[in-house]
């Protein structure tokens, strides 16, 4: 009893020592962004591209990689020259995001992404990969399809929960076995707050991205179909 009882009272000094350490408000802040920390990058990031002939302060990255995540800022070129450190929720700093460029051809822009999702996607594929192959539930359109998270050991589905809406997003797979998140339902109401209308087989995903600080990471293309309602993007 004693034994048990030395345990628990060692058990309650770390949490409580930890909680020192590391206050809840620090953890939180790491968790946020905030739109400062973002303007101060892009100030970092467009001085930096006047004194270097335009080029932009980026990881190297795979030409197939997904054009959100394609980008992300390299802040050793930045600090601390233009930037006395990378903010204190960016990956670099123990924060959750990861900040990147977008539209970086015309606009260079700051944006970032949870590296969360990247996360619970990587989890979603351990499953897969231990099982296997991926147990496919219902086809949701060509070629994509929700996943039976029973047969993955699952005992509710998993989801992200959106950086827009704060809704939760299922994750889907393609027959390749690449899982993604799906926002169409992000689209949906995106589009029916603000107006926009847009051609059939143009790609609509960068709406999402107009009003926030995020991007939709790891996403699907989509378009719209003859109601100007989003639809997935035929390959």
């Amino acid at each position: 009893m004693k034994l048990y009882l030395n345990i628990a009272i060692l058990l309650l000094t770390s949490f409580l020592l930890s909680g020192c350490l590391y206050p809840q408000e620090k953890r939180v802040e790491n968790q946020i962004p905030y739109e400062d920390q973002i303007k101060s990058v892009q100030t970092a990031v467009d001085q930096y591209r006047e004194l270097n002939d335009g080029l932009i302060p980026i990881k190297t990255r795979e030409n197939d990689t997904p054009i959100y995540i394609k980008y992300p800022i390299e802040f050793s070129k930045l600090a601390p020259r233009f930037l006395a450190a990378p903010p204190g929720n960016a990956y670099e700093s123990g924060g959750v995001f990861q900040y990147v460029l977008i539209d970086v051809e015309t606009n260079p822009t700051v944006k970032v992404f949870d590296l969360r999702i990247a996360e619970k996607i990587r989890e979603v594929k351990l499953r897969i990969k231990t099982q296997g192959y991926p147990p496919f539930k219902e086809a949701i359109s060509n070629n994509i399809y929700s996943l039976d998270y029973k047969r993955l050991g699952y005992k509710s589905e998993p989801y992200i929960i959106s950086p827009f809406t704060k809704n939760n997003l299922p994750l889907v797979i393609n027959i390749d076995g690449e899982v993604f998140v799906d926002y169409i339902s992000d689209l949906y109401l995106t589009l029916k707050e603000t107006g926009k209308t847009y051609k059939q087989g143009e790609d609509i995903t960068s709406v999402l991205t107009e009003h926030s600080l995020f991007v939709p990471a790891y996403s699907l293309s989509y378009t719209v179909d003859k109601n100007n309602e989003p639809i997935y993007m035929e390959k």
